[in-house]
């Protein structure tokens, strides 16, 4: 597996871009004090450059589904070594094991956005499939019985040898007794940028493979986020990730810019179905904005 290296192929910018992204650093992280209880991180790159707005991005955040990226990448990295196949079929089921202590838990319906798979509990259903299920639509059967397939540890030793040591895949979704335990899931806006910026320049586990992870991510059905901020039509390949009171969207922005761009903001303290998604879109909005200018000079 290639490993991605900060850098690689960047050159220096222009003093005039510079300045206009360094100046839209300065007038977000303005905006953003005056919100009490309000936790944000950005990071924004294009792919094999240096950071162009660097907003905490080493703070640890609660993944919710952005966990399911590297789940999706360690699937491929199974797939690559010859160990799985894309047309293996693993059977429909939504009990599973607590990473607490062990005991059986139950995903419920009305919990996940994706509802098919809970009407075919007993088929087989081949991993690719669930893998697009996992990404386009975040469907919590999938995920967690891909990495009840895969093992949490295998993932978070994958994620250390791409270079993104700072997503940390403890367990599944909804597992209640970890979560009340204190075993969550976690990520940084630095380290997803890091690996999306991999899977931009065909780092991550293979060129191939790197290109059919992010059509995947391509795909994806909740467009609050990232997308709303950018012109209609603009293709982003992106994970969302939403719980109470947290949001987040990590992307690539694939074209209506000179070069594609990498963008990962994460939310926490408002509210997630409205607020929070306002917010990453018109972050995504003051980039765009800044960085399009920058090159029209």
């Amino acid at each position: 597996m290639l490993q991605p290296t900060a850098g690689t192929g960047s050159q220096p910018l222009p003093p005039r871009y510079r300045y206009d992204v360094d100046d839209l650093e300065g007038r977000v992280t303005a905006w953003l004090n005056p919100t009490p209880g309000l936790r944000v991180s950005i990071v924004v790159r294009h792919p094999g450059g240096p950071n162009l707005v660097a907003i905490a991005p080493n703070a640890i955040f609660h993944a919710a589904s952005t966990m399911k990226l590297p789940v999706l990448v360690e699937l491929y990295r199974r797939v690559e070594v010859g160990s799985l196949t894309l047309d293996d079929t693993l059977t429909v089921t939504t009990a599973f094991r607590s990473l607490a202590g062990g005991s059986v838990f139950t995903l419920e319906v009305a919990d996940d956005s994706e509802r098919g798979l809970y009407g075919r509990l007993g088929e087989r259903v081949t991993v690719r499939e669930l893998a697009r299920l996992m990404v386009t639509v975040s469907s919590n059967v999938a995920t967690n019985m891909l990495v009840e397939t895969l093992g949490a540890g295998a993932i978070r030793a994958t994620m250390a040898e791409v270079g993104a040591l700072s997503l940390c895949v403890l367990r599944g979704v909804e597992d209640g007794p970890a979560h009340d335990a204190g075993l969550d899931s976690t990520v940084t806006a630095g380290g997803l940028a890091d690996l999306l910026d991999g899977l931009a320049r065909g780092h991550v586990v293979s060129p191939t493979a790197s290109r059919e992870m992010v059509a995947i991510l391509a795909d994806q059905a909740f467009n609050q986020g990232i997308p709303a901020g950018l012109p209609p039509g603009t293709r982003v390949a992106h994970k969302t990730g939403s719980i109470t009171h947290l949001f987040h969207d990590a992307g690539i922005v694939l074209d209506g810019m000179a070069a594609p761009l990498v963008i990962v903001v994460l939310t926490e303290g408002l509210d997630e179905e409205v607020e929070a998604p306002a917010l990453v879109a018109a972050v995504t909005r003051e980039v765009y904005a800044g960085i399009t200018a920058a090159v029209r000079r």
